[in-house]
């Protein structure tokens, strides 16, 4: 075992008395050392439940032979810090939760690993981790909320988002908007839409990296429990077989992930998360292959924030398995190993469909044909920028540019009712380097769509969206503004052209003219967490990462 190098012989003595102080016996550290990775915290109700689960976790690495050791990494919640500086510190965390999986295992000498897991920069900071540390083990995802009820109908936080533009435009009073953030979130569990939490939950389970169906099951369902004691279970077998992640981390098994992404009319973060597990795993992936992906898989998932339905809605129709076997009977998704043993083919034949569901659509009625999100390119973002087409958006939109260099400055004119019909929102310096961390935009679009605009306004950043956002909404435009993108030159009244059918985004203007008097803002951040990531971090178009990454394969 790997850790009998740190627990056994009489040098090891001292690191054994101090294991023996913790509870461990002389039986406990002759087994394997299995580390629990969890994002446990109070901030949320996403990760809130996840000590509770880790129990449950640990319970079933003993009865599998192992002894379990949990600690805990950080997590920052998207909802909670939303339109505020501290929404900055969110795509930040995706490293340091990856950095600091990655350097507790190491050195402690782990085993294995379980990484627990929620609101979303968890999911693919675990998964980087796993990819970097190669050791048998997996992911589990705590479960979405159950929705919340408002007036009679199911609510999410989008609606309490939307509801914001809604009450500053008339349309709801401020009594109404309590009551809503009263109702929207009634307990434990990520956010109940196809946000970005269940989005990278669907795609980890894609690339075989979570165990078919555990992922799926709401936070407070009974059920949950017994999923993480045979997540516990499961990662013993995956120490004895010698099952790792580079086995499972295939070419196949990220465009599993893209395809799951598509059909489910997905968040487009799930770009960026992608990107960075591949290049984690050394396997190659461009921001182009997410559009070849996209432009041949049908949306099948009548989703939120898109659609009609929740993940739990989901859930109940057949699962992550149910939309996976739609894939696999159209050719769109290949077979490879799993966390579970088992094939992918394997386990999505064993697909359960609830009669009569209607939130995962037969192949012969998708939703859309082609097309959960698209990659565009042109004078605006040569390098590329992501469009979400959740099945009903425009695909084309010409306008003027009314430009904003940080998202404060633009939810103020939203609110006070200075953006008009055909007007195209552009936020910059909220990139990956300029922000730091790449806010997302989801103050201002919901704000945007809470006030009617919603199908006759367009915006475009270098920054990003949330999974709740929907419309014709451009992020991730890159070069970014910080670094001397064509963003950073747009000027108001600009005109604004879209083509999504073309591939384009461009902008009128002699853009090089103007160059020559840009110069680069001053760093928001000379110090600290957020200086060092704006220093280290790439473009938006490969990841946004900050770490080393090993050659491709």
């Amino acid at each position: 075992m790997r850790s009998d190098a740190i627990k056994k012989g009489l040098d090891r003595a001292p690191a054994r008395a101090m294991l023996k102080a913790t509870g461990l016996t002389d039986a406990d550290l002759e087994r394997p050392l299995v580390a629990i990775a969890n994002t446990w915290t109070e901030v949320m109700p996403c990760n809130f439940h996840l000590r509770d689960l880790a129990a449950k976790v640990k319970e079933g690495v003993r009865a599998a032979g192992g002894t379990p050791i949990e600690f805990n990494t950080i997590s920052v919640s998207d909802g909670v810090s939303m339109g505020t500086e501290g929404m900055k510190a969110s795509l930040v965390s995706r490293e340091v939760i990856a950095d600091s999986i990655e350097l507790a295992v190491r050195g402690h000498l782990f085993d294995a690993v379980v990484a627990l897991v929620g609101c979303d920069k968890t999911i693919p900071g675990a998964a980087m981790a796993l990819a970097r540390l190669d050791l048998p083990g997996l992911i589990l995802y705590g479960g979405s909320i159950l929705p919340g009820r408002f007036q009679d109908r199911d609510v999410t936080i989008q609606d309490v988002f939307e509801a914001v533009g809604a009450c500053a435009a008339g349309r709801m009073s401020e009594r109404e908007l309590r009551d809503l953030e009263s109702q929207a979130c009634p307990g434990s569990g990520a956010c109940g839409g196809q946000f970005t939490a269940n989005t990278m939950s669907m795609a980890v389970t894609m690339l075989g990296l979570s165990p078919m169906g555990a992922n799926d099951v709401p936070a407070v369902d009974p059920s949950k429990e017994r999923e993480a004691f045979r997540a516990g279970e499961c990662v013993m077998n995956l120490l004895r077989e010698d099952v790792r992640p580079s086995r499972i981390l295939t070419r196949a098994a990220f465009e599993n992930a893209i395809s799951g992404v598509a059909a489910s009319g997905g968040s487009t973060n799930a770009v960026l998360h992608v990107l960075a597990i591949a290049r984690e795993a050394g396997v190659p992936l461009s921001i182009d292959d997410f559009d070849t992906i996209s432009s041949r898989t049908p949306i099948l998932a009548d989703l939120k924030p898109g659609g009609r339905f929740m993940a739990v809605d989901l859930h109940r129709a057949g699962g992550t398995r149910l939309l996976a076997r739609r894939l696999m009977e159209a050719g769109l998704v290949r077979d490879g190993i799993t966390v579970t043993g088992r094939m992918f083919f394997e386990e999505v034949r064993q697909a359960a469909e609830s009669a009569g569901q209607q939130v995962v659509r037969p192949l012969d009625r998708p939703l859309k044909r082609a097309g959960g999100f698209a990659i565009l390119r042109g004078s605006l973002a040569p390098e590329a920028c992501v469009v979400k087409l959740a099945g009903h958006e425009r695909l084309a939109h010409t306008g003027p540019a009314r430009v904003f260099d940080s998202e404060e400055d633009a939810f103020a004119a939203v609110q006070a009712r200075r953006i008009r019909p055909g007007d195209v929102v552009v936020i910059r310096y909220e990139g990956p380097k300029g922000g730091p961390g790449m806010r997302e935009m989801l103050g201002v679009t919901a704000a945007i769509a809470g006030q009617g605009l919603g199908d006759s306004v367009s915006l475009i950043t270098d920054g990003r969206f949330s999974g709740a956002t929907h419309g014709l909404m451009i992020g991730h435009v890159s070069p970014e503004a910080a670094a001397g993108g064509p963003i950073a030159l747009v000027r108001e009244g600009d005109a604004i052209t879209i083509d999504v059918r073309a591939r384009r985004v461009d902008v009128a203007g002699d853009l090089e003219k103007r160059r020559a008097a840009w110069r680069p803002p001053a760093p928001r951040y000379v110090t600290g967490v957020m200086a060092k990531y704006a220093h280290l971090v790439s473009s938006a178009s490969e990841g946004a990462m900050t770490s080393t990454v090993r050659s491709l394969k």
